[in-house]
């Protein structure tokens, strides 16, 4: 369960950012990355490393407003920072010792997501968030081509 719990969660949390329109998904991603990135500030134990941590993680979400390549890149770096605190600075969570680990377990399940488009699992593969009128517009101009 140590190994699974993790992955699930990472597929709920797709499966759940997947129902939120865009762009609001895209946005929201970027927000919920840029609070992972400031996750340890509390209590990290790896001194001011931990503010310059944070740092870089505000200034890559910000870029995520407009960009699911970086929102996955956050997701990376976060995972990086799990495993840090795991081996060497204290859990996300006080209380359970495991939670770092967990954290980079889950974490690229949700960065390989956004990597790929931060698209809903049951959206057609052909259709993009950013062009959503593309393949209409397409189709229309072939059907004007062949009137012709």
């Amino acid at each position: 369960m140590r190994y699974l719990a993790p992955l699930l969660i990472g597929l709920l949390y797709v499966t759940l950012m997947s129902l939120v329109p865009e762009p609001h998904r895209r946005r929201l991603n970027a927000v919920v990355v840029a609070g992972a990135g400031a996750a340890y500030l509390s209590g990290g134990g790896l001194g001011g490393w931990e503010f310059a941590f944070t740092a870089l993680a505000t200034c890559v979400a910000y870029k995520g407003l407009d960009s699911w390549a970086f929102i996955g890149v956050g997701w990376l770096l976060h995972t990086a920072w799990d495993v840090v605190h795991h081996l060497k600075g204290h859990p996300i969570i006080p209380f359970a010792h495991d939670s770092s680990f967990g954290c980079a377990l889950c974490d690229p399940v949700i960065a390989v997501w956004c990597l790929a488009g931060g698209r809903a699992p049951w959206e057609p593969l052909r259709r993009t968030d950013e062009f959503p009128g593309a393949r209409r517009s397409a189709l229309r101009t072939e059907s004007a081509t062949l009137k012709e």
